[in-house]
């Protein structure tokens, strides 16, 4: 598939959104269970932040739509489109991060009865957004238990990797705790993304040419797709990129979104009160979302779709 950068900014920007929201509620629970006061200036920094993240992705959406003034028609069909779920569930997430945030800078004792609201509303977030991709049987690649584990962590392991950064400025006392729950999940990511390429590396693909073009016969050799100029078919399904430019892109994700990351939010929990540990863990953010973009485009372009078997033939 040819990726769409409108999408992979929505779906980036949107996940570290969600992960820094849902960071943030565990840590008001995880705080108030043992007794632990964190500043109220983390909880309100960090949900400003993940409104301004979702609310950059939402507006990075609109790019993609032929008609943007026509964008509000897209929750007609919520009954049964997992797009016109997300396009409900997206306003409902910056909704309520945005009222936790305001709780907490007011000082409302129902924080955490907010927080949770909205930790629900970003899990309910991730599960729309990965199965508009899920639900595509004809697409081998995205139709596997992969795509939600991948999306949900993905966004996890970044959003918690900003909290952490936000913490080093904030609340220096946290930054240990959440460098080792960041680490866990960017290993946990990086475990589940390689697994799921193992297996799109093993798919064999459903459709032949004698399905594409009709013509039952065993061999079938085919010299020419029909044109010679270029289409809406030949343009939006397929990315058009070398098998070595997806190989590098591969690697580049690999190591920016996981190992890298890993690494610098090791070396900032090794000295969480310093100014040295801030920037070791702002870069591990900043250096994890470009990996994580280059880890979107390959997710879409990765996708092979047959009817590609037929109209990526050239004369």
């Amino acid at each position: 598939m040819r990726p769409a950068f409108s999408v992979i900014f929505l779906t980036t920007l949107c996940g570290a959104a969600q992960g820094l929201l849902l960071t943030l509620v565990a840590v008001e629970a995880a705080s108030r269970a043992v007794g632990v006061a964190v500043p109220s200036a983390f909880y309100v920094s960090g949900s400003a932040l993940a409104v301004v993240l979702g609310a950059l992705g939402l507006a990075a959406s609109f790019f993609h739509l032929g008609h943007p003034e026509r964008a509000w028609r897209a929750i007609a069909m919520w009954r049964t489109s997992w797009l016109s779920r997300e396009c409900i569930a997206l306003p409902v997430f910056l909704a309520l991060a945005t009222a936790y945030g305001a709780a907490h800078w007011a000082g409302i004792s129902a924080t955490l009865e907010i927080g949770a609201l909205a930790a629900a509303a970003s899990v309910a977030l991730f599960v729309c957004t990965a199965m508009i991709y899920a639900c595509l049987r004809f697409l081998q690649e995205w139709a596997s238990p992969y795509t939600l584990v991948n999306f949900a962590l993905l966004g996890c392991a970044s959003g918690c990797t900003l909290a952490t950064a936000c913490a080093s400025w904030l609340a220096p006392a946290l930054v240990s705790v959440l460098a080792a729950c960041a680490c866990l999940l960017t290993v946990a990511g990086c475990a589940t993304r390689l697994a799921s390429l193992a297996r799109n590396a093993r798919l064999k693909p459903k459709s032949t040419v004698q399905s594409a073009t009709g013509i039952r016969h065993v061999k079938v050799e085919q010299k020419s797709r029909g044109f010679t100029a270029s289409a809406f078919n030949t343009r939006e399904f397929f990315h058009g990129r070398s098998g070595a430019t997806l190989q590098a892109v591969k690697i580049g994700f690999l190591i920016g979104a996981f190992a890298v990351p890993f690494v610098l939010t090791g070396v900032g929990a090794l000295a969480p009160r310093s100014a040295a540990a801030a920037v070791a863990l702002a870069a591990a953010f900043v250096i994890q979302y470009v990996g994580l973009l280059a880890e979107r485009w390959f997710f879409f372009a990765d996708a092979r779709h047959p009817q590609n078997i037929y109209y990526q033939r050239a004369s």
